[in-house]
């Protein structure tokens, strides 16, 4: 194996690989010069990675086959970024891609039964047709499990070098690569061993008609999102209003609505305003559209993180990029709290405070479109409460028992929202 990694030009994988560290033991049995206790121990050490990325990505089947694809579909250079956007392309590069895929396919196909039989282990034989159990969607990243075990499929169906390139390469095409092409939603972590932008991989499954009413709000939230995905101007959006009225619902809905066509986001609070340039750099040359999305938006007196957020919307001497929206929910319509005393006359300490009232509340007026989410009427609300029970057949109320219910609901878990509502749905399937 390690002569067929050695050899390998434009797929560097990471030296601590488990690909790298197989390779290694396999150069250490093939010189004959082996402790058994000590290799036996190197095998199992890597058995045991490639379990744990199995359980991860809830891989089945063939776990070593699906290791190289996982390698495959996430591994990040200039060949496999240029086929992201491109898909296949002639040049003297693919040259040295198909030497690579020559590899990658005879890696693949790897045979570790003489090791086994000297060694007296079965974990290769295992590994090769494994019956993982069956796991939740929320224990595992799914999103990465289909596409993987998809591209390790049509791996195997494979039989010369170029069926190969084509199948790697159209799935970089349709897929992308790497954590961006993989994965539909981010947040940023700030734990050193991690990557700033790490990937979420518990999603909900909300869809935009999960949100009853509000169709002007959704209609305009589809209209600027697909007019962003078409590469035409498009605005960064605000979304204000009444707690639990569906902002937050609609920009998830968006995503899950919109990430077939290349939409991804990327979740930022507001204490984390000041990493927007850097978040930028990592992500305004790849093939996708991100939407950077920031919830629950609103400043106090004392903050200045919003400086961070309006100077990124203003843009600066370097052109914000094509592919970045600001997504944002806020409770408060001009996102900063005002007070009266920055309304009052001018002090010894600020001669000019109604300039920094204005610049705060001109942060409102960066948002292109603002789209305002407003309580709704008790019949309304009503009506929420009905049709969300229409989707539970376990319910068995009238009309009119939803509506009684609701009333003594609404009383006693404050104002009428879809979430009170959706509140309400849960406490009666409780209760049935």
């Amino acid at each position: 194996m390690y002569h067929l990694t050695s050899k390998l030009i434009i797929y560097k994988f990471d030296e601590n690989s488990i690909l790298y560290e197989l390779a290694d033991i396999c150069r250490e049995y093939d010189e004959q010069e082996y402790d058994v206790d000590r290799i036996t121990s190197r095998i199992y050490t890597q058995i045991n990675r490639l379990l744990s990325i199995a359980t991860s990505y809830g891989f089945n089947d063939n776990l070593w086959h699906n290791y190289i694809a996982y390698l495959l579909a996430t591994t990040e250079n200039p060949f496999t970024l240029v086929s992201e956007k491109t898909g296949k392309k002639d040049g003297s590069v693919n040259q040295f891609a198909k030497n690579d895929f020559r590899l990658i396919k005879e890696l693949f196909d790897y045979d570790f039964s003489s090791m086994e039989a000297d060694l007296g282990l079965n974990c290769f034989s295992i590994i090769s047709n494994y019956d993982a159990i069956v796991k939740e969607d929320k224990i595992y990243n799914k999103e990465v499990s289909i596409k993987v075990k998809e591209l390790s499929k049509a791996i195997e169906n494979t039989s010369s070098t170029d069926e190969l390139y084509d199948v790697v390469t159209d799935f970089y095409k349709r897929y992308g690569v790497g954590k961006f092409g993989l994965n539909r939603a981010f947040r940023l972590s700030h734990d050193e061993n991690d990557d700033f932008i790490v990937p979420i991989t518990s999603l909900d499954s909300v869809v935009l008609d999960d949100l009853i009413g509000y169709e002007s709000q959704k209609k305009q939230l589809v209209e600027n999102t697909e007019s962003f995905l078409n590469n035409n101007r498009a605005n960064n959006v605000l979304l204000y209003g009444d707690a639990g009225t569906g902002k937050s619902t609609s920009i998830k809905s968006i995503l899950n609505q919109y990430y077939d066509q290349g939409l991804r986001i990327i979740e930022v609070y507001k204490h984390e305003a000041k990493y927007l340039s850097k978040i930028i750099s990592q992500i305004k040359n790849r093939n996708y559209h991100f939407i950077i999305y920031m919830d629950d938006l609103s400043f106090e007196e004392s903050e200045s993180e919003y400086k961070y957020l309006k100077a990124l919307i203003e843009g600066g001497l370097e052109t914000n990029p094509d592919n970045v929206l600001i997504y944002a929910t806020s409770n408060r319509r001009h996102l900063i709290k005002e007070t009266w005393d920055e309304r009052s006359s001018s002090s010894d300490e600020e001669m000019y405070k109604s300039d920094t009232i204005r610049e705060k509340l001109s942060l409102v007026d960066r948002f292109g479109v603002s789209i305002g989410y407003y309580k709704p009427t008790t019949l309304e609300y009503f009506n929420i409460v009905v049709e969300l029970a229409k989707r539970y057949p376990e319910i068995k109320l009238s009309k009119e028992e939803l509506e009684r219910e609701a009333n003594i609901w609404l009383r006693t878990h404050g104002g009428a929202s879809g979430r009170t509502a959706q509140q309400l749905i849960y406490h009666l399937l409780a209760n049935n």
